[in-house]
């Protein structure tokens, strides 16, 4: 087995693993749960940007592959799509700015909801950036990739073609029920900071499809 399916396969039961003691905690602790464990600057916080961080490096070996091949339009897509997700590994943790300890400028301190240095707590007017956007627009979106897309792909048509010549990683059946799974349980429990670990669940399922995605051989 190869190195790349060695991580693949272990990344599945350890998402297991983190829904079960998030289910745990949130009953029999919910203040560790919130305090410690989904806590800022917490184990899952962290855990999640370096998650987002490893795909994103994923995704520039992949731009490199297709660049190499002569599909220099695929690779600049997949470019932008490693850029996304460094870009949401640096806000994952305020591009650390509460590690280093440095102050946020003017505009951040009057216009971020935590006075971060971050784009996803932005304030502007009355509209709050997480709650508008990166919170149900960018969840949508979130579930249609993992969950609609792995059911329409195997069909071929327009939208398969469109995905692979897009060098759209496409999900597998398996990232869709997880998907599913984990969007229930975090849903139904009543524990503050929950949707933390929605996102290190995210953050664990997309390294797992861009490792290995349907479509390979048009994403690398």
């Amino acid at each position: 087995m190869s190195l790349i399916r060695k991580i693949d396969s272990a990344l599945i039961p350890a998402i297991a693993l983190i829904l079960i003691a998030t289910i745990v905690l949130a009953f029999a602790n919910p203040s560790f749960f919130t305090l410690v464990f989904a806590a800022e600057d917490g184990p899952v916080e962290y855990a999640t940007a370096l998650f987002l961080l490893i795909a994103s490096i994923v995704l520039a070996t992949h731009a490199a592959s297709l660049w190499r091949s002569g599909r220099r339009g695929a690779a600049g897509l997949t470019v932008f799509y490693a850029l996304l997700f460094f870009m949401a590994a640096g806000e994952e943790i305020s591009w650390g700015q509460r590690i280093v300890g440095w102050e946020s400028d003017e505009f951040f301190q009057q216009n971020n909801k935590q006075y971060e240095t971050n784009l996803h707590n932005l304030v502007v007017g009355d509209v709050h950036l997480t709650k508008s956007l990166f919170g149900p627009v960018l969840t949508i979106c979130i579930l249609l990739y993992l969950v609609g897309l792995p059911l329409v792909y195997p069909k071929g048509g327009r939208i398969a073609a469109l995905a692979d010549r897009m060098a759209v990683p496409v999900p597998w059946m398996k990232h869709a029920v997880i998907a599913l799974v984990a969007s229930i349980i975090i849903a139904v429990l009543d524990v503050e900071r929950k949707w933390e670990v929605y996102e290190l669940i995210f953050s664990m399922v997309v390294l797992s499809i861009f490792l290995i995605p349907q479509n390979p051989g048009k994403t690398r």
